[in-house]
């Protein structure tokens, strides 16, 4: 039987992609979106507040638009929305916009993750909550803590808790002289369980924590089982956070928040909290030392006159810091800039150390 001879019509040419409408890389300007503030995330969905401190101002779900790609969303986040925004049951509206962050908290895994991972945006101050005991406070995670918070241009409180457990005044020399408020709490002695939450009234030095939050967007990151959730449930009333206890065994608590939600304080307008699952390592590879050498002005001017490619630390030939320490007019004087350098290089050694 003859070969029958092949033409063009016998050959298949399989399409490049799928579907018939062309692509194309002009994109709508959803000219109408509305403004809205995230305050938390849940598998894909995110509650939004739309219109935020408007007249008309509403909680709504929504999720992600497509052409936002692998960017990431999250709570202090200010977005713009398409879609049903009504915030009636069943409606969904979608984030097609982020606007432009005055700050980002970030953190990696580990000091060698070259994965950022952004924790929240927009944040003014960070809140490192701590246990004096119970479990003991561990200045590590704390310096850490202050490094990325100076990376990140935002203020840093440290907020003490179980002060009846443990003096807080070790903790306050450490860290009152490079810069950080602390402020402290503790349990009232009336039998209540300490870090159960059961009571969170009963908590004094609550008074100075709202003025050092007031009129401020402030993140709160601490271990578990540190109080935090507690505090967050004494200052936001309705906010019922849960809360755990220390495991006896391992000193370390149980994690009980799963996510970050931001959440609106009663009192002064614009005094909003963050708050974060409890951490156990906070990684920094993301963080330029110079950074946060630009968080200690005054070093930063001394530092000038350093070498080129001066590491800053003990070891560092010729660094300016110690000619500056060395040139101290007297003995006061010396132990005051002294102590200032060290604790600048303590937060240097963080940047690469362990987190605990």
């Amino acid at each position: 039987m003859a070969r029958r001879s092949l033409d063009e019509s016998d050959i298949r040419v399989r399409p490049t992609r799928r579907g018939s409408r062309p692509r194309t890389k002009t994109r709508p300007e959803h000219a109408d979106a509305e403004e809205a503030l995230v305050t938390g995330v849940d598998r894909g969905r995110y509650t939004v507040l739309v219109d935020p401190d408007g007249p008309d101002e509403r909680v709504a779900t929504a999720m992600k638009a497509r052409e936002l790609g692998r960017e990431r969303v999250v709570p202090g986040d200010r977005v713009d929305l398409v879609g049903d925004t009504s915030g009636s049951a069943g409606s969904l509206s979608r984030i097609v916009r982020i606007r432009d962050r005055s700050t980002v908290l970030r953190r990696t895994a580990d000091d060698t993750d070259p994965v950022e991972r952004v924790i929240v945006a927009n944040a003014e101050q960070l809140v490192v909550v701590t246990a004096l005991a119970d479990p003991e406070p561990r200045t590590r995670m704390i310096d850490r803590c202050v490094v990325a918070a100076y990376d990140a241009g935002m203020d840093v409180l440290l907020a003490l808790t179980k002060a009846d457990l443990a003096d807080p005044a070790t903790l306050r020399e450490m860290y009152e002289p490079i810069g950080v408020r602390v402020v402290v709490t503790r349990w009232a002695h009336d039998g209540v369980a300490h870090g159960t939450g059961e009571r969170p009234e009963e908590i004094d030095g609550l008074d100075a924590l709202r003025d050092a939050l007031a009129g401020r967007t402030s993140v709160l990151v601490g271990h578990s089982g540190v109080g935090k959730s507690t505090l967050v449930n004494a200052i936001v009333p309705d906010a019922f956070r849960a809360t755990g206890v220390v495991n006896d065994v391992t000193g370390r608590g149980r994690h009980t928040s799963t996510s970050a939600v931001a959440l609106r304080v009663p009192g002064p307008a614009g005094t909003w909290i963050i708050d974060t699952p409890g951490v156990r390592s906070f990684g920094l590879a993301h963080v330029d030392p110079n950074h946060l050498l630009g968080a200690f002005a005054d070093l930063a001017a001394v530092a000038e006159e350093c070498p080129r490619g001066c590491t800053h630390a003990d070891d560092a030939p010729d660094c300016a810091l110690d000619d500056w320490v060395a040139a101290a007019p007297d003995e006061e004087t010396k132990d005051a800039r002294t102590a200032r350098v060290d604790s600048f290089r303590r937060l240097l050694v963080s940047r690469s150390g362990a987190a605990d």
